[in-house]
């Protein structure tokens, strides 16, 4: 999933939790690739519980000129997290 929406380990994420209206940020870490696993680590791991819907959110500096112009990159996974 990483390489699908071109997040980069450490850089920072902010987590919106659907199911339970929790926000906070952290940072990415690289998982196994292909296992489809979203892991929070940490004390973020109190926030979310298996099967929450979650929304990972990265943001990027640009000028106005690149901000016209930019497509956001959104995927919406499988509740298996495939990416279909």
């Amino acid at each position: 999933m990483m390489d699908a929406v071109n997040l980069i380990e450490n850089e920072r994420v902010h987590i919106y939790n659907i199911t339970n209206g929790s926000r906070f940020d952290t940072y990415v870490i690289k998982g196994e690739r292909g296992s489809g696993v979203i892991g929070i680590n940490g004390a973020a791991a109190r926030k979310v519980a298996v099967s929450d819907n979650i929304i990972i959110v990265s943001y990027a500096n640009m000028d106005f000129e690149e901000a016209k112009n930019y497509k956001p990159l959104i995927i919406f996974p499988t509740e298996n997290n495939e990416i279909p």
